[in-house]
């Protein structure tokens, strides 16, 4: 169980955090447009490799945090407030937008290797180190993680699977879920919404039993 929840957390953490249309995701369907499925998915390889990186090292910042109470609790306001903005946003905003692949933009010059490529776009997204120390912060302190060895091996492997499974259904399905991107997007919006909705009230709760234990 410390290695399979661990897993499944970050697998589940991935999912939320790379599934809306975002830079990666889109480029990588754009490459598998361009220059075909093999190439796309070198270039989420690269990605991965990166992203394996930045989640390693915010389990590691996290466990230093967890250290401080005080630090932890002002970082669970700080989530609490970030959730609150994801759920808000895709309940009520993320609805009318869909994802877009123009092929009249940025040209991909075959010639290039598209595992550095994708290196380099996923190293300029600084997004995953904050997200995945809320998360496993969020997780330590509802006891769902510790900060050991295999604990922090299997959550890393969750999140690594669950970005490559995001990055392949783009890869593999986004010209047949184009002709229904609103209504493919907008129920994953709101699955979105509701699930870091929920995660906002737990984290409420837990602050508020820190303030009137």
């Amino acid at each position: 169980m410390s290695v399979i929840l661990p897993f499944l957390s970050g697998f589940v953490a991935a999912i939320i955090g790379i599934f809306p249309p975002g830079l990666i995701n889109m480029t990588a369907a754009k490459v598998s447009v361009t220059d075909g499925r093999r190439r796309a998915l070198v270039f989420v390889l690269g990605a991965l490799l990166v992203i394996l990186i930045q989640t390693y090292i915010s389990v590691i910042f996290a466990q230093y945090i967890n250290k401080n109470e005080d630090v932890v609790v002002l970082l669970r306001e700080i989530g609490l407030a970030i959730f609150t903005i994801i759920s808000i946003y895709f309940l009520f905003f993320a609805k009318k937008t869909k994802p877009q692949l123009d092929k009249k933009n940025i040209q991909l010059k075959s010639k290039r290797s598209r595992f550095f490529m994708g290196m380099l776009i996923s190293a300029i997204n600084f997004f995953p180190i904050p997200y995945y120390v809320l998360v496993t912060i969020t997780l330590a302190s509802y006891q769902l993680f510790v900060f050991q060895s295999m604990s922090i091996y299997s959550f890393v492997f969750g999140v690594v699977i669950g970005s490559f499974s995001c990055f392949y259904c783009y890869v593999v399905f986004f010209e047949k879920l184009k002709a229904k991107t609103d209504y493919f997007v907008r129920n994953m919006n709101t699955i979105i919404g509701i699930i870091t909705g929920l995660v906002a009230i737990l984290t409420l709760i837990n602050i508020l039993n820190y303030y009137y234990q």
